[in-house]
């Protein structure tokens, strides 16, 4: 059983709280979602809850751990340079239970998350594997260990829709309490039984933290209602206190005409006046009171906001965007897909599919080679690694208006400010920022370069389960042309116009 309690964490630099006063209790067959908007502190939770070491560089931290003698597996949402540098079987041997496992163990785990066993022994740099077979390679070598407790950060990235399945079915499996931080909506609703929420209200200044022993759907279903019922009901006090107020107000006025112009020669009408004015004053003191006790109007983070500009991002129907016709598609001597056609128009959105290894984010690659020199098109590339964009200890600020002019720097500060960046933290350097932190900023340069073609590799896998609806909503109504990798099944239903499979046989439209 893992317990925590009131936990709080602040951040080092600029003494933000990002969790304050969090409490709960996980045991056997409890499967906690912790969920909250990019920036939020849901990573830094679970690295604090693995090991405070993690975290002591830039946040420090009070509460109670109670998780003595517990064997705690973590998957990390990344790994680091030096992990992704090394050869696959050499990040495997790091592994204690690695190297104490048979083939028979190794055989079994690799079958379970849908790998070969012989990628455990694989020469190839893990950076140059697929983003899902590294998620899949981790998760394998978890198993392996046996923990108590699985704390897994994004375990959904990268995944394609087989092994997200088989996520599925291993978390509503899992005898040991699972605490996990997820973007996939569909992954919440179907496997999350208990919901930790991390918010940061009045311009993310206060934190608050709700643990709900219930659904992902039934929690938002019930929070929404409750919001509504709460305002509904704090409106209906203001108006009902308004229409006192008011009436009050006409009463003391008469009063106080009343006494201005009686006449000093009616003491006795001026005794009555003052006794009436007491018993107005006692009513105007009652009324606020009743103000003090009414029903506050409910209080929760607000979506972020970022639009492009339709006369900037429009592309001609039928103009010609991509013309990619590959005899072979391969990742240096390998060969992985042939007579690989991706033919794409404006203003289509395409989505990509296929299984983790099968060259997806590859040919995305490709096709952004192809199109970024292009003069007769703006297109913008989001990789699926942001550090290839974000090196270096530039901050969001200076990412966004690279000029240094004071107008371009405010339109940077106030875009910042509608994907709801702090003051303080539009200056931390941007390749320390969380994943989806990391995801607004790309998402905000493709607003500002006003782009037309958006070359999109997992564009939705870092946003929270809170902002993805609305980055859909935005990606759904762009005017331009979208070629996108995806696993994200609501992105693929609402966004893309056409979905394509890859295989070893080429694109396949479903």
């Amino acid at each position: 059983m893992l317990q925590v309690k009131n936990l709080t964490i602040t951040h080092k630099k600029d003494l933000t709280t990002l969790v304050e006063d969090l409490t709960f209790t996980l045991g056997p067959g409890d499967r906690a979602a912790l969920i909250g908007e990019e920036g939020n502190g849901k990573s830094t939770v679970l690295r604090l809850l693995y090991d405070p070491a993690l975290v002591e560089p830039y946040a420090e931290w009070t509460g109670e751990v109670a998780d003595k003698g517990l064997r705690k597996g973590w998957l990390a949402q990344e790994l680091s340079p030096e992990e992704l540098a090394l050869p696959a079987w050499e990040f495997c041997r790091r592994s204690p239970a690695f190297e104490e496992a048979d083939p028979r163990a190794l055989d079994r785990a690799a079958r379970q998350v849908g790998l070969g066993a012989d990628l455990f022994w694989d020469a190839r740099p893990m950076s140059t594997l697929s983003g899902g077979e590294r998620v899949k390679l981790c998760l394998a070598l978890l198993m392996l260990d046996g923990p108590d407790v699985l704390l897994l950060d994004e375990p959904s990235n990268d995944l394609d829709l087989p092994t997200l399945e088989w996520l599925k079915k291993f978390l509503l499996s899992c005898q040991v309490p699972v605490l996990y931080i997820s973007h996939d909506e569909r992954l919440l609703e179907d496997t999350a039984n208990v919901v930790i929420h991390l918010e940061r209200l009045r311009r993310r200044t206060v934190s608050r933290c709700t643990v709900s022993r219930i659904g992902y759907g039934a929690y938002v279903r019930e929070r929404t209602a409750g919001f509504e019922r709460q305002e509904q009901t704090a409106r209906k006090e203001r108006e009902e206190y308004g229409a006192k107020m008011e009436k009050y107000r006409q009463i003391r006025g008469k009063v106080d005409h009343q006494q201005t112009t009686i006449s000093r020669q009616d003491p006795h009408g001026g005794r009555m006046l003052k006794k009436k004015m007491h018993a107005v004053q006692s009513m105007g003191r009652r009324f606020l009171r009743e103000k003090e006790n009414m029903t506050a109007m409910p209080e929760w983070e607000e979506a972020i906001f970022a639009a492009f500009d339709p006369t900037r991002s429009a592309l001609p129907m039928g103009k010609t965007v991509l013309r990619l016709d590959l005899p072979a598609l391969t990742a240096g001597e390998r060969v992985l897909a042939y007579d690989v056609r991706l033919w794409v128009t404006g203003p289509e959105r395409i989505g990509i599919v296929g299984a983790n290894g099968a060259g997806k984010s590859t040919l995305l690659k490709l096709a952004a080679e192809e199109l970024l020199p292009r003069t007769d098109l703006r297109a913008a590339y989001m990789p699926q690694n942001y550090n290839e964009l974000l090196l270096g200890d530039r901050t969001p600020v200076d990412l966004l208006a690279p000029s240094g002019r004071k107008d371009d720097v405010t339109r940077a500060r106030t875009l910042l400010g509608s994907m709801k960046y702090k003051a303080e933290e539009m200056e931390h350097p941007a390749a320390g920022l969380s994943g989806g932190q990391r995801a607004k900023l790309l998402f905000l340069s493709m607003v500002l370069d006003g782009a037309n073609v958006l070359v999109l590799d997992e564009p939705t896998r870092n946003f929270s389960s809170l902002s993805a609806p609305v980055i859909r909503a935005v990606l759904a109504g762009f005017p331009g042309a979208i070629i996108s990798v995806s696993h994200d099944r609501a992105y693929l239903d609402q966004v893309c116009t056409r979905v394509l499979e890859l295989s070893e046989n080429g694109l396949q439209q479903l």
